[in-house]
């Protein structure tokens, strides 16, 4: 059994098992955290999952009263926090945004985390947030990639940022995957919303790496169904390449008609005799428009 519950509403999802408990969607939760059961909302109902997964925290049982006045008392203090500390960056000069607040009232800490475009000096920033907020104080100079996930937003996909969903370590992105997606290397095109390549540029780049691995390359000779040619295009996602025919025109095919044998033809598009037989073509005339021919100069 494993539920869902979000801290913030549209905020990250975390995972419990919810032990002996069954809360419904809307319902607040404890969730067991380093400083204490912590209120959340339940975002996804118990439910049977197919996967074994175990490790999960177990959730603490249904809030009470007690938890929600707690939990509302810490959201007027990190709003206080956060007022507070815009209001002194402003009076001491200094180039930083502030990214979040972190309230521990166990230990009454806070944890606000900023931007800025180079290091700052904020030792006196923190002597007076400390004497104007009456508890410890500690500032925590965050990245682009940290400041979109705090802050979240929407993607250029049109659907909230991974990094404020689901994603919990930031992976390396380069251009040169946006180069093997053939996709263009524009700044405003491949960029999100932090401003550094789109962390969805390495979800399918093992796909394509495999797929490049088995196509033809592009400008290589090879014979198709409806005759010789040269190859100028590569569809990774439907498997087809764009050939430019010698006798003129272009035809799109699928990669296994052109660089693959029969046999490894028919294991990614299945038993194509019936449909060959069914179209009155014979099965050797099919096997005999797999070859691929390179040219001399390509070898």
């Amino acid at each position: 059994m494993v539920m869902a519950v979000s801290f913030t509403r549209y905020g990250r999802l975390y995972y419990l098992d919810p032990g002996p408990y069954e809360p419904k969607v809307g319902d607040r939760v404890l969730v067991p955290t380093d400083a204490g059961p912590e209120v959340a909302e339940c975002v996804w109902a118990p439910q049977w999952v197919s996967e074994d997964i175990g490790g999960l925290p177990v959730c603490a049982g249904l809030a009470g009263d007690e938890h929600l006045a707690r939990d509302d008392a810490n959201r007027r203090r990190r709003a206080e926090g956060r007022a507070i500390a815009k209001r002194l960056i402003r009076k001491h000069e200094l180039p930083m945004k502030v990214i979040g607040v972190d309230y521990l009232d166990t230990e009454n800490v806070f944890k606000i985390y900023f931007s800025a475009p180079h290091r700052v000096d904020f030792r006196a920033l923190v002597r007076d947030l400390a004497r104007n907020i009456r508890a410890r104080v500690e500032l925590r100079q965050v990245g682009p990639r940290d400041e979109a996930r705090l802050q979240g937003g929407i993607g250029p996909c049109g659907r909230d940022l991974c990094c404020a969903t689901f994603l919990k370590d930031f992976e390396p992105v380069s251009v040169r995957m946006a180069k093997e997606q053939d996709l263009p290397v524009n700044p405003l095109r491949i960029a999100g919303a932090c401003g550094r390549l789109m962390c969805c540029l390495k979800y399918e780049h093992p796909l394509y790496v495999q797929a490049h691995e088995r196509m033809p390359r592009l400008g290589a000779r090879v014979e198709t169904p409806e005759g010789n040619g040269q190859v100028v295009g590569r569809n990774v996602p439907s498997d087809t390449v764009t050939v430019r025919l010698t006798s003129g025109g272009r035809c799109s095919c699928p990669s296994a008609s052109v660089c693959s044998p029969r046999r490894q033809h028919d294991e990614a598009y299945g038993n194509t005799d019936s449909a060959g037989d069914s179209a009155g073509t014979p099965a050797r005339s099919a096997e005999t428009s797999v070859r691929s021919a390179e040219t001399p100069e390509g070898e």
